[in-house]
């Protein structure tokens, strides 16, 4: 963990905690300097919500400024006392020169559902990241929705580390354990040719078997719609419904392909709204 994460960590934490309930935090910190055996590790992480409790870690904007200013993209709005302060154990100095890598692994291995709902909620503060992809792997395979949003949902890891099939599978999968795919960091920056033909094919699947089709996967579809695409969405334009025609109609805004922009002029007032910002995908509900 960077200095300047862990510093913030520890400002956040002792503002809220005070003196007595912050003491004992410290006092956990500078025992897993001198002793991070998996034993101690497993104990002091255990006893956190005990101790601390399980608030809402308590954030103002310039925090989460400060934040996104120490590691780009990092989200601690959703946290609780108990994932800083977790996280805060996790990422300090730890005895024994264990690969953090084995670490983590270990830890996941016996983790309760919170546990490791926190875990992975700390990836972006982690050292090596990279080499914690295959137990992230494991996390994004998980039936465990919350534990899969630790990994998918404000969290900057899979942008920056996501080969291009995991990252197409990991959206592929929120659509179909119902998860939304707007808290994802990344999901404009790295939409290509392959996960829009995917959500098209989810698309037909959907109406083949006369079920509704989430009007999110329009959004990784616009920028390289064209073709059956722009069929696609043409379909949902005319016979959709609130939210799906916005939908449509901001992925048709995003195509390159002519049609899109004739069918688009079809829908002057949807056109107008998309030209003036009033409708964007932050405000399409």
């Amino acid at each position: 963990m960077s200095d300047a994460a862990r510093k913030l960590l520890r400002e956040w934490l002792q503002r809220q905690l005070g003196p007595e309930r912050g003491a004992w935090l410290d006092a956990q910190a500078a025992a897993l300097a001198k002793d991070a055996s998996d034993a101690a590790l497993e104990i002091a992480l255990g006893m956190v919500p005990r101790k601390l409790g399980k608030d809402p870690l308590s954030l103002s904007d310039a925090d989460c400024s400060a934040a996104d200013g120490a590691i780009p993209g990092w989200d601690p709005r959703h946290w609780s006392v108990t994932d800083a302060a977790r996280i805060y154990l996790l990422g300090g100095p730890l005895a024994g020169g264990k690969p953090f890598a084995e670490r983590f692994r270990a830890l996941c291995r016996t983790a309760e559902v919170a546990e490791l709902t926190t875990l992975y909620r700390g990836l972006p503060l982690y050292p090596d990241p990279a080499s914690l992809e295959d137990q992230v792997g494991e996390g994004l395979r998980s039936n465990m929705r919350g534990v899969f949003e630790a990994i998918t949902h404000r969290n900057p890891y899979p942008k920056a580390h996501f080969d291009l099939h995991r990252w197409n599978h990991m959206v592929l999968k929120a659509l179909f354990i119902g998860s939304p795919l707007a808290p994802i960091q990344g999901l404009d920056e790295r939409a290509n040719p392959e996960l829009a033909r995917i959500m098209c094919e989810f698309a037909h699947e959907r109406w083949a078997a006369g079920r509704p089709v989430p009007y999110e996967i329009w959004r990784c579809v616009g920028p390289f719609a064209e073709g059956g695409a722009i069929d696609d969405l043409a379909r949902v334009l005319s016979s959709g419904e609130g939210v799906e025609r916005r939908a449509a109609a901001l992925a048709l805004a995003a195509s390159p392909d002519r049609r899109a922009a004739k069918l688009l002029a079809e829908v002057p007032a949807l056109a107008a709204d998309i030209s003036g910002k009033q409708l964007t995908w932050a405000s399409v509900q």
